[in-house]
């Protein structure tokens, strides 16, 4: 039995998809990865992203050195998607409503040692994380994960281009894994979700001035390829 994928998933399927990945995106981008080291090998994982696109979730899942199961909204489990997500592992979750079924699935994943990934603003947008959900902070701090903030830029055409870009560069920042104080009530629920919102923020503008050969903010931490 896998314990780091949901029941009903495929494993091969899974494996072949994230091999395939590494591929497709070849003739679109120039992919850079950075700081991969900073996954920890084994133990519960909860990867928090910004989110710009809708290509984020598929390069993160291609590029992760670990079986990544990610939370994704329920709109996109139709047709031959509606096929393939559930049997590589990936979870329908509904937006803007309670829906505790996936959220359970995915403590159950963490608390069996896997990798969970999470867009903490719920939505595509500037991918700056101006604003976080409670849901990332509930999950590790549920299930005792780690939480590893990941940073990509890159898929979003910039204001005012109008022309299809030729195979832009799209960086990924793996920062360091840290963990969330297990306090109790919401004040701290809300506390550990403000810590999570800045610690991504903070890892996307470290990537920001990666991408503009600029050198690394003083009070940051430091980031190899």
């Amino acid at each position: 039995m896998n314990t780091d994928l949901p029941d009903g998933s495929w494993p091969r399927l899974h494996e072949f998809a994230r091999w395939l990945g590494a591929f497709v995106f070849v003739p679109f981008y120039r992919l850079r990865v950075h700081g991969r080291e900073n996954v920890p090998t084994t133990g519960p994982v909860l990867m928090i992203a910004n989110h710009s696109t809708m290509v984020d979730g598929p390069v993160l899942f291609a590029v992760s050195p670990r079986r990544p199961v990610f939370l994704i909204k329920k709109e996109m489990f139709k047709g031959p998607l509606g096929f393939l997500l559930p049997r590589i592992g990936q979870i329908a979750i509904k937006r803007g409503e309670p829906d505790r079924a996936p959220l359970m699935t995915a403590v159950r994943i963490l608390k069996g040692g896997g990798l969970v990934g999470i867009f903490p603003e719920g939505t595509r947008g500037a991918g700056d994380v101006d604003e976080a959900h409670n849901g990332a902070a509930w999950l590790a701090r549920t299930a005792g994960a780690v939480v590893l903030p990941v940073a990509c830029r890159g898929t979003l055409r910039p204001p005012g281009l109008t022309k299809r870009r030729f195979r832009p560069h799209v960086d990924v920042l793996v920062g360091k894994p840290f963990e969330l104080p297990a306090d109790k009530g919401r004040a701290a629920l809300t506390a550990a979700t403000e810590r999570v919102r800045v610690e991504l923020a903070d890892l996307v503008a470290e990537l920001d001035r990666l991408r503009a050969g600029r050198p690394p903010a003083s009070n940051s931490k430091e980031h190899e390829a």
